[in-house]
Formats: structure tokens, sequence, C-alpha cells
């Protein structure tokens, strides 16, 4: 399903290399709801762009539902994206001049789908997410948590096969995060996808199933989750991480 072997992965700041991954190793071999902890800095984001296909490694293989990104043109990679990997960002990303419905809907129109599928899908994804009776109003109209389960939506538009979500609840409060939170563990569930989500919050991890821990540029572990014991896991997280 989802599988890194030894990636790196570095930038320039002017004259200075930033090692944002160094030599990571990753598999997540079935559909589940798993997170991925790290501190400021531990190459977490850079993590999900990778594996989005937004950036290429200096080294090392990414494997999606069973595709290396290496052998993929720019355009089919452009494809990639759209139809294997949906993405849930912080801020939303929504097209403020557009409906809650044509944001959800962009997706399958960029992707040349068929209007009547995309208009089923869209009904059929509003009523999954709780959203029907806000979908005709523009981003400005709705709360944080309506907007980023709109961007839900859209990320679940061509039915991925892999959901990515970066600090999905920063902008959200603690109500709006945990129903969020329990949203993404529900659709691993519900829907058998791989949803990876990046956070470094403890509360947010709770919800998962498995963690991976970065720091450093490095997974220095992994570990099950156990829901009803969120200081063990608080705990767990400082050992790997520190």
């Amino acid at each position: 399903m989802l599988q890194l072997e030894r990636v790196y992965k570095s930038y320039r700041r002017g004259p200075q290399r930033i090692d944002a991954l160094k030599g990571v190793d990753l598999s997540v071999e079935a559909p589940c709801f798993c997170g991925v902890m790290g501190p400021s800095g531990s190459g977490k984001t850079t993590l999900l762009q990778l594996i989005a296909g937004l950036d290429r490694p200096d080294e090392g293989r990414v494997v999606v539902d069973n595709i290396d990104l290496a052998g993929l043109s720019e355009s089919k990679l452009s494809a990639f994206r759209r139809r294997s990997v949906g993405i849930i960002f912080q801020q939303y990303n929504l097209i403020s001049t557009l409906s809650g419905r044509q944001n959800i809907a962009l997706p399958g129109v960029l992707d040349r789908r068929p209007r009547q599928w995309i208009d089923r899908r869209v009904d059929e994804l509003v009523e999954q997410l709780g959203i029907a009776d806000r979908a005709s109003h523009r981003p400005d109209a709705l709360s944080g948590g309506e907007q980023q389960r709109m961007a839900i939506a859209r990320a679940l538009l061509l039915r991925p096969s892999v959901l990515l979500a970066d600090e999905p609840t920063g902008a959200l409060d603690s109500t709006s995060s945990d129903l969020l939170w329990q949203l993404l563990a529900d659709l691993a569930r519900q829907q058998q996808i791989t949803v990876l989500m990046v956070t470094h919050e403890p509360a947010a991890a709770i919800h998962c199933h498995r963690v991976f821990v970065l720091a450093d540029g490095s997974v220095r572990g992994q570990f099950e989750v156990d829901r009803n014991d969120a200081s063990n896991l608080a705990t767990r997280y400082q050992q790997l991480s520190g």
C-alpha cells in the first residue's frame, strides 16, 4: 500500500544544506489510520510531499498503491496525485469564489470525469460527511470545521487509496478537532484506505492505529496505539523522539 525505502531529501537555503530526510524506511501494508509524530523540523511535511508526488527524493524509493513514483513522468505524476492520493491541508485551501459543492467537484472536473458522475459522487460525500445543508455556501460562510469537511470531501472525490493530512486541525477548536480525528479514523476503517496524518499532538495521535516517530530526518521507531492509555502514548513518543 505504502512504502519508503532509504529515502533521502535535502534542500539548499543559501549556502546552507538542509538534510530534511536521512534514509527513511517506512511501510504501511494494510489500510489504517496512521500518525507521523515529531518535533518541528523533523521532516514530517517533507515526508508527506514525497508520498504525494509533490517532490522527488534525492535517493531511495517511494511506492504508493504498488506504483513506484520514480518511474512516472511529470504528466503521469500529476494524474497519480489526482487519482491515488488525497491531500488535506491545515488551512483548507478552498477556492473562495466557489461554493462548497464546486470546490468538492474540482478534482473531477480537472480529471475530465462525466458531470453526472461528479454530481452523484458529491451528493454521496456531502451526505456522508454531514455537510449537505451547507454545500451551496461559499467558504467564508462556513465554520472552520465545515470548511475542513469540505476539504476532506474534495480529497476523497476520486476515491484515493491514500489520504494525507498535514496538521489538519491546526486551525480548529478542540471540539471540532476531536470530531475530525474521529472522522478520519472512521474513514480509514469504513472505506479501507490508508490515512497518514502528520501531528505533534498526543491528543490527535491517540485516535490512530499506529504511530511513526520522526526526529532529525529519521524514523526513530513506531508503535501500536492503545486508545485507552494516552499517557503511555506520550511516554513512548518522548522516548523515541528524545
